[in-house]
């Protein structure tokens, strides 16, 4: 099989427009790190074991969370909103990369982690045959955390950068076909995520940001160095 045009990668671009303590530094800032990037691994690992009270000792009391198939969603009722899919079998794992942590100035008590990750969402086929196919997705998790009264550092929003995403079938063989105009819908980066997730009912997040959108990669990174600017960011963009 030959291979024709190039793929649509990450830009060779440097997306940041400054640079923040990320590695090395003093001991305060080696442990403050370890501290944010410990933080953002409670994700896949409390989540997805359903320790609902270990992740939710993760976030601020007004966090928000966005996902492809939840959108915007206050930490509580995203919680609920898991539990109630869980119950109805939905299968949803992540598995951590790598996690990094960056911080801004002491004064602000802010840091963005940033954990890459595979998350895999199961599904069974629609055509009756039983047959079972996970979506795997290559992500980014952008922490964006504080410190609380207490000197703890907790996530005060959690949105994702989606970079690629494809169909594997459980068994080696057997997976669905979609349809170009369905997969048309969503936006490259998970467009099979979204179209397998909106299968089952879920009104999908189109306003996520991708490597494949140069606009919302771009308010993504701005975003984040306001953050660790100390100052007011705006992550709401659905719509």
């Amino acid at each position: 099989m030959g291979v024709t045009g190039p793929l649509n990668a990450t830009s060779p671009l440097d997306p940041h427009s400054k640079s923040y303590s990320h590695i090395n530094g003093s001991t305060s800032e080696l442990l403050d790190r370890l501290a944010v990037s410990e933080l953002c691994k409670g994700w896949p690992v409390y989540r997805d074991a359903s320790e609902w009270k270990n992740y939710r000792a993760l976030f601020t009391q007004d966090a928000t969370v966005w996902t492809t198939w939840s959108g915007p969603q206050h930490v509580d009722d995203f919680i609920a909103i898991s539990k109630a899919g869980k119950e109805k079998g939905v299968f949803i794992m992540h598995r951590e990369c790598g996690t990094l942590a960056e911080l801004g100035s002491p004064e602000h008590g802010r840091a963005i982690g940033k954990m890459k990750a595979t998350i895999t969402h199961r599904f069974v086929a629609s055509d009756g045959s039983g047959s079972q196919f996970d979506v795997d997705c290559d992500c980014r998790f952008v922490f964006f955390c504080e410190k609380d009264g207490t000197a703890a550092w907790k996530a005060r929003y959690v949105k994702l950068f989606y970079d690629k995403d494809k169909v594997v079938p459980v068994d080696g063989h057997t997976a669905p076909r979609f349809d170009k105009r369905e997969l048309a819908c969503y936006p490259e980066g998970y467009r099979y995520l979204g179209a397998a997730q909106a299968r089952l009912g879920y009104v999908i997040d189109l306003n996520l940001p991708t490597p494949h959108d140069s606009r919302l990669w771009a308010k993504m990174y701005s975003e984040m160095e306001k953050w660790l600017d100390g100052e007011d960011v705006d992550l709401f963009w659905e719509g």
